[in-house]
């Protein structure tokens, strides 16, 4: 296809929604576990306390893959990138569908991590197709094709666990990655960036990238911290619905389906970016992930009020996690084109660090302390990081 990728051009809009669709087909390969992380760490012989490294590690694979992958689309063209990085994807699916030991599994999932960094590498090739007044549009489409990926990877895992076994989900995720490999690399424009560093200077130019940006370094702490209490929530919350609520992993998955809702602060934060109320809505996000964990404190019983409250905490989180999302990338997007893509690759690694702890943490908490440690946790950590946020200064 001979599409124009120069800066500021227009694309044909299904270039736009292909690129949504991949990101969320894409990035769904980190999320299938956090709902099945009960029976993935009973068939591999993982102790509950350690049963978070089924997240964690993939966590920790996708942090890899930013910070030495996700650099080279400013100087390898995106097509080729995306396309590389997808193989390793499909080759660790199947890996991770033939696993019957912890070693294996986990091995798997740190290269399912590390090769869907192509979802990131997709994000700012998007952003070179668009105009500096419709990048918040652009990046808010993009990003609700990711987030609902993220959204609908729990309880799609869930159904497809419940009607055949864990193994399955990975196995179809291969064969999808697979197809989906095959169409990009037919369709989508290429974009060769114009290199001025070679690969050694591109990684250590990410030090210097890192405390030069005032505006990366808070907009990544800012998710960091709510990817954070995000990941410590979706670890553990399987748990407590298969604990207190008695539920099947259909029931799971019907839960799961509630966070999907959260998706629709997507577009709506990046529109509302673009109208200048970027500070306004980043507090809000913070607000509301503090209340959805008030919220599943206040109500820890196992009636059905208590359920449906735990609902629309998910919503609730679910909706300040993705909307901030949007806002930062806007934010971080707007400081330049040449290093966009080691731009985007720190961000994202500094709030993945922020989801891994978090996933961590909570299946600590949950272990040894319970859901009632947990939501304490998972409310602490974005009050404290909107206590930060006020210090902000408003042309920040």
């Amino acid at each position: 296809m001979n599409y124009s990728t120069s800066e500021g051009k227009r694309i044909p809009s299904w270039i736009i929604f292909l690129l949504a669709t991949a990101c969320g087909l894409i990035v769904a390969n980190l999320y299938y576990a956090q709902t099945l992380v009960g029976p993935i760490s009973t068939a591999t012989g993982l102790s509950p306390g350690a049963a978070g490294l089924i997240v964690t590690v993939t966590q920790i694979g996708y942090v890899l893959g930013l910070l030495f992958i996700v650099p080279l689309s400013d100087i390898i063209e995106n097509r080729r990138l995306v396309v590389l990085s997808l193989v390793i994807v499909i080759a660790a699916l199947v890996a991770a569908t033939l696993a019957s030991n912890a070693l294996l599994f986990l091995t798997a999932s740190l290269f399912i991590g590390l090769g869907s960094v192509a979802a990131q590498i997709l994000v700012p090739y998007a952003t070179y197709l668009s105009s500096e007044e419709q990048r918040g549009r652009v990046v808010g489409n993009v990003m609700s094709g990711l987030l609902l990926g993220i959204m609908f990877a729990r309880p799609v895992a869930s159904f497809v666990s419940g009607l055949w076994s864990w193994h399955a989900i990975f196995a179809i995720s291969a064969v999808v990655i697979a197809l989906l490999t095959i169409l990009l690399s037919r369709v989508l424009p290429k974009r060769q960036p114009m290199p001025t560093m070679n690969y050694g200077g591109l990684i250590r130019s990410l030090g210097t990238l890192l405390k030069n940006t005032p505006i990366l370094r808070r907009r990544a702490f800012y998710q960091a911290s709510l990817f954070g209490t995000f990941s410590l929530f979706w670890t553990t919350v399987s748990l407590r619905l298969s604990d207190t609520f008695h539920l099947t992993q259909q029931g799971i998955a019907l839960f799961a389906l509630a966070g999907v809702a959260g998706a629709v602060a997507a577009p709506i934060s990046g529109r509302w970016a673009d109208r200048g109320w970027t500070r306004t809505l980043t507090g809000f996000a913070f607000v509301l992930a503090t209340a959805a964990f008030l919220l599943a404190y206040l109500f820890q019983g196992d009636s059905n009020t208590a359920l449906a409250l735990l609902v629309l905490a998910a919503i609730m989180l679910d909706m300040g996690v993705s909307g901030n999302l949007v806002l930062g990338q806007r934010a971080i997007y707007s400081l330049g084109s040449a290093a966009r893509g080691r731009l985007n690759g720190l961000f994202m690694a500094i709030f993945f660090v922020g989801g891994a702890i978090g996933s961590s943490l909570g299946a600590w908490s949950y272990a040894y302390g319970g859901w009632g440690l947990t939501v304490l946790i998972g409310m602490a950590i974005p009050f404290l990081a909107f206590l930060y946020f006020l210090t902000e200064k408003k042309q920040a």
